[in-house]
């Protein structure tokens, strides 16, 4: 006998990793609410699995998006695993003040409401998983898009900060902070790409990375080689790359 599928919500996922992480869900017993701006392609989505996917289409950078979130929650019965995939970065060699403000709208501003929505509905649920998907870029700063690397460093310190709250609450909610370094998505930007892995194999990697209750994962592992050296890098160094 199957057992009960857990229910999921992946924020961003009418394309990229977001996606991929849910076809991965499903294929592991998971029911799963998928959002995104692009309704159309929500909608192919969910012809895949008509019985294991709920949609709903909205950015969640409008006023109402966590009206939407809740009525998602109840289509599904609940949700154990909240996934935040959706972001956004731009090449910004002219450091135009607008690709800035864009990129901390979504990765700061809504990505906070939706980190905060998620963490209460767990506390009074008594447990759950919440999964967000920074960067390497959060690592160190860098002058191709300046937002973007500070964006994702905010968003690894503030699930850090909701880890330690976790674990001070004594109730089994558990976070993830997934890492990518490049994935071959159309958020895949800049001069120079190596080591790309494919979305179903970084979403394969996550899926285990959540059954684990890993708090920092790098997508692929190699990545953490990368994360090393960044890190340790000299300024007087890294202030010419």
């Amino acid at each position: 006998m199957k057992n009960t599928p857990k229910k999921a919500i992946i924020i961003g996922a009418s394309s990229g990793i977001g996606k991929a992480l849910a076809r991965e869900l499903i294929q592991n017993n998971y029911r799963v609410g998928v959002t995104g701006r692009r309704k159309e392609q929500l909608v192919a989505l969910q012809k895949e699995h008509p019985k294991e996917i709920y949609i709903k289409a909205f950015d969640c950078k409008q006023e109402d998006a966590l009206d939407h979130i809740e009525a998602l929650t109840d289509s599904l019965g609940g949700v154990d695993l909240f996934i935040i995939s959706a972001g956004v970065g731009h090449i910004n060699p002219n450091f135009d003040f607008n690709l800035e403000d864009q990129t901390n709208q979504l990765n700061v501003i809504a990505f906070t409401l939706l980190v905060n929505w998620s963490m209460h509905y767990f506390r009074t649920k008594g447990h759950g998983h919440l999964v967000t998907i920074s960067s390497v870029a959060s690592l160190r700063g860098g002058r191709h898009g300046p937002a973007y690397g500070a964006s994702k460093a905010y968003q690894s310190n503030y699930i850090e900060g909701m880890a330690q709250k976790a674990i001070q609450s004594k109730l089994p909610i558990y976070t993830t902070d997934v890492r990518p370094g490049f994935v071959k998505t159309a958020m895949a930007k800049g001069p120079k790409m190596f080591w790309v892995s494919s979305k179903e194999k970084a979403a394969k990697q996550i899926y285990r990375s959540i059954q684990k209750k890993k708090r920092i994962v790098y997508i692929t592992r190699r990545w953490i080689l990368i994360g090393w050296i960044l890190k340790r890098i000299p300024w007087f160094i890294y202030k010419h790359m």
